[in-house]
C-alpha cells in the first residue's frame, strides 16, 4: 500500500457518464461540492462507462489517463462522482497512489464540517461510521494476531480487522441510542409547539437555494447563510407574525440529487420538521437554469421521507439575478401558488406573508363577544392569543371586543364553552377556495 497524503485538498474530479454527452449541470454541481468541502479543483475528466468495471469502475485506458493527469497537475485527491464499492475504492487508490473519495464520502465530509449542534454531529458521525463499516480492510497484516504465539503470549486469536469491526459496531450502537434520546426530546418540543395551536411551516428546497437567507429575512434570526452547498445543517425554529396571525417557521437541511440513504436515515429527526409541518415553503433558485429538475429532485426526497403529500407554497428566490424580474404572486387555477421574491434585498417578502396567510387560512374575524361566568377558560384562551382588544365585566360575565384568526376561532368553538363564538363565525362568509 502507498502512504496516504494527509493534505487531500488539490483534487482531480472524475465524472462518469453513460452514452451521450456528460451532464454539464451534474458536473458543475460536483465541482461545487468539491469546493464546499474545501478542495481546489486541479482538473476535471469525464469517463464514458457503458459497462462498469467491477474492479475499478473505469477501464485501464481511462485509468492511465487519470494517473497522467494527476501527476501533471499535482492532484493529491481523486473525487469520483459515482458510488464506489469498497473494492473499487481500494483498487483505485492502489493504482493511482492517491486517496480516492466517491460522491457519498464527499457529501459526508461536507456534512461533518457543517454540523454545529450536538445532534447534528451525532447524525453525521453515525452516517460516516455506517459508510466506513463497509470499507474496513486488512491494514494490520504485520500483526496477524493481537498477541504472539509464544507461551504466555497467546491472545484470543482475534485479528485486528475483527477488533475494528467489533469496536465500530459498539460505537454505532452507542450513537444510535444517543440519537434516539435526542429524537425523543425533539419530539416533545414539537408536541409543545403543536399544543400552542400555531400552524407549522417548514422551509425545504435544493441546497443553496437561499432557504437560510429567507429564514433570516422572515424571522430576524441570524442563522448561518452563505453561497455554498449545505451551508447549514441544523434546524432552526422561530415564531413569525403574519397579517392574520402567527406561525412557527423551521429551516431544514438542503436537499441534493442522489442524497446518500445513510444521511437521509441519520437525519430523520431533523427531517421530521418537514414531515410534520402543516405547510412546506419550497424555496427555488429562480436563476438556476436547472430549476425544474431541482424541483423534481426535492419532490423525490420529500416522497422518500414521507412528506410528499403535504401542501406546498413555491417561492422562487433570487429574482435579483434575473433581468427585469419583479416580485409577484402567481395563483394558477390548479397547482401550487408561486411567489417570486429576493430574500437578499427583501423585495417580495410582503407578498410571501400574504400568500402564507392565505395558505394557512389566517383570516380574521372581529366583533363583540358575550362570555358568561362559566366561560372563564374561553376568556383566558382569548387573552393568551392576544385577541382581546377591550373588555368590560359585569354580573353576567364579560363583554369582549375581539380580533382573532378564523382558524383560532374555529378551534376554540369546537372546545367546551366555545359556544359564545358562534355568532362571530356565522357572520363570516368563508370563500370556497380558502375553506
Amino acid at each position: 500500500m502507498f502512504e496516504r497524503s494527509r493534505k487531500g485538498e488539490h483534487a482531480l474530479l472524475i465524472q462518469p457518464h453513460a452514452g451521450g454527452p456528460p451532464d454539464e449541470g451534474l458536473l458543475e454541481e460536483f465541482a461545487d461540492l468539491a469546493k464546499s468541502a474545501g478542495a481546489t479543483v486541479a482538473a476535471v475528466l469525464t469517463a464514458r462507462i457503458d459497462r462498469p468495471n467491477a474492479a475499478m469502475l473505469i477501464g485501464s485506458g481511462k485509468l492511465a489517463e487519470v494517473k497522467a493527469a494527476a501527476d501533471a497537475t499535482g492532484a493529491d485527491l481523486i473525487l469520483v462522482n459515482h458510488p464506489l464499492s469498497p473494492g473499487q475504492e481500494r483498487n483505485l487508490e492502489r493504482a493511482l497512489e492517491r486517496r480516492v473519495v466517491d460522491r457519498t464520502g464527499l457529501i459526508l465530509d461536507i456534512f461533518s464540517q457543517r454540523a454545529q449542534s450536538a445532534e447534528g454531529k451525532l447524525q453525521v458521525e453515525l452516517a460516516q461510521l455506517k459508510h466506513m463499516a463497509t470499507r474496513l480492510v486488512r491494514g494490520w497484516t504485520h500483526l496477524e494476531r493481537q498477541r504472539g504465539g509464544s507461551i504466555g503470549l497467546r491472545g484470543p486469536g482475534e485479528t485486528q480487522l475483527e477488533t475494528d469491526r467489533r469496536l465500530l459496531q459498539k460505537r454505532l450502537e452507542q450513537l444510535q441510542k444517543r440519537l434516539d434520546k435526542v429524537e425523543v426530546q425533539r419530539t416533545q418540543m414539537r408536541r409543545a409547539r403543536m399544543r400552542s395551536e400555531l400552524p407549522r411551516v417548514a422551509l425545504v428546497g435544493y441546497t443553496n437555494a437561499g432557504k437560510s437567507t429567507l429564514f433570516n429575512a422572515m424571522t430576524g434570526a441570524e442563522a448561518y447563510a452563505a453561497d455554498q452547498l449545505f451551508a447549514t445543517l441544523d434546524p432552526t425554529v422561530r415564531r413569525i407574525d403574519l397579517s392574520g396571525g402567527a406561525a412557527v417557521l423551521a429551516d431544514t437541511v438542503g436537499f441534493v440529487r442522489d442524497l446518500p440513504h445513510d444521511l437521509v436515515a441519520a437525519f430523520r429527526s431533523t427531517l421530521s420538521e418537514a414531515r410534520e409541518a402543516d405547510l412546506l415553503i419550497h424555496v427555488i433558485d429562480a436563476a438556476d437554469p436547472l430549476r425544474d429538475e431541482r424541483i423534481a429532485q426535492v419532490d423525490a426526497v420529500l416522497q422518500e421521507i414521507g412528506a410528499g403529500d403535504l401542501p406546498q407554497l413555491l417561492v422562487f428566490n433570487k429574482i435579483d439575478r434575473l433581468d427585469g424580474a419583479q416580485p409577484r404572486i402567481d395563483r394558477p387555477g390548479e397547482g401550487h401558488t408561486r411567489v417570486w421574491l429576493s430574500a437578499r434585498d427583501g423585495r417580495g417578502l410582503d407578498l410571501l406573508r400574504t400568500a402564507l396567510g392565505e395558505a394557512l387560512e389566517l383570516r380574521h374575524v372581529a366583533g363583540a363577544l358575550r362570555v358568561p361566568p362559566q366561560g372563564a377558560r374561553l376568556r383566558a384562551r382569548l387573552h393568551e392569543l392576544g385577541a382581546v382588544r377591550a373588555e368590560r365585566a359585569d354580573e353576567h360575565g364579560w363583554e369582549l371586543e375581539v380580533d382573532l384568526a378564523i382558524a383560532d376561532a374555529q378551534r376554540l368553538f369546537a372546545q367546551p364553552h366555545g359556544e359564545p363564538l358562534r355568532s362571530l363565525l356565522e357572520s363570516v362568509a368563508v370563500p370556497d377556495d380558502l375553506a
